[in-house]
């Protein structure tokens, strides 16, 4: 989770808390606006997710289409138990 998502997040808990507390009419908008917020805040750190992965995996396909040639001494290096 994001920093802005975990601040939300404590945010709206905190609301719940109060309201359920005080108790009364305001459990009935707090539950609501609570649960607004919180999908809300998960699909914002979800789009931050896909946005910031979408580079990685167009890297991943091109790295794909060519393949890598090693000389002697890299397979020498590359397998070496020493």
């Amino acid at each position: 989770m994001s920093a802005i998502t975990t601040v939300v997040g404590a945010f709206v808990l905190a609301l719940l808390v109060a309201t359920l507390f005080w108790g009364g009419a305001g459990l009935a908008i707090a539950l609501p606006v609570a649960f607004v917020v919180l999908v809300v805040a998960f699909g914002m750190d979800l789009r931050r997710r896909r946005t910031s992965m979408s580079p990685m995996k167009d890297q991943r396909e091109r790295a794909t289409e060519h393949k890598v040639e090693f000389t002697e001494r890299d397979r020498d290096t590359l397998y070496s138990s020493d």
